[in-house]
């Protein structure tokens, strides 16, 4: 439940929400990385929250397996196992694979273009800065173009359910590996040279090399 744009949410559901966005968020990007224990008495005092929020907040992240609740150590959040790793790699190949294949059989790769384009420049200008979040938040937004645009729904919808493990893990590359950005970089554009050419086994064979550079962070 997002219920930072939701009027109707009471003040403790906002806190709950900010606390649980807080959390997630650096879990997702590595500031808190598994194994690591944390305290959920220093974080309401940092966010100035109560501690029923905090604690629905922590509730929820562990029933989404991002946190583990353990008696003795208090949260401990939850790693992503290489088993969990590959899994969502071999999806996301998958899905974004076979959306590629219908943008080109649909003969909707000309409208994708500019957008595709337009992120190619926001990653190499992200690349001059030494700005990793602003990268791979247009890496992502890159590889949801192409499923969105394929007008598939089921994709997309698999797709958001994919999304955090998805950036979990690019996060995690880009910290053990930064010198892959220039390598993603150019994988994108390779990708882009596919749908424009409307070669759907190049964009697969690409994509498959690209997300196998995935598997050095796992």
């Amino acid at each position: 439940m997002n219920t930072e744009h939701d009027e109707s949410a009471s003040p403790a559901q906002a806190a709950a929400e900010r606390a649980y966005e807080h959390v997630k968020s650096a879990i997702i990007r590595g500031d808190l990385a598994g194994g690591e224990s944390i305290s959920e008495n220093a974080l309401r005092q940092q966010l100035e929250l109560s501690r029923t929020p905090m604690h629905e907040a922590f509730l929820r992240l562990a029933a989404e397996g991002l946190l583990n609740l353990e008696h003795r150590r208090g949260a401990v959040v939850c790693p992503m196992s290489p088993h969990e790793a590959r899994d969502v790699l071999e999806m996301r190949e998958a899905i974004e694979s076979s959306a590629a294949a219908r943008v080109i059989a649909d003969g909707a790769a000309a409208d994708l273009g500019p957008a595709l384009e337009a992120l190619l420049e926001e990653q190499s200008r992200a690349i001059a800065a030494q700005d990793v979040p602003a990268f791979i938040d247009a890496d992502s937004r890159f590889h949801s173009a192409v499923i969105e645009g394929s007008g598939n729904a089921v994709a997309v919808m698999f797709t958001s359910t994919l999304r955090d493990r998805q950036q979990r893990l690019r996060h995690q590359l880009m910290r053990v590996q930064p010198e892959q950005l220039q390598t993603s970089l150019e994988h994108h554009r390779a990708l882009a040279r596919a749908l424009a050419d409307g070669d759907a086994a190049a964009y697969a064979s690409t994509l498959h090399e690209h997300v196998a550079s995935h598997r050095g962070a796992l």
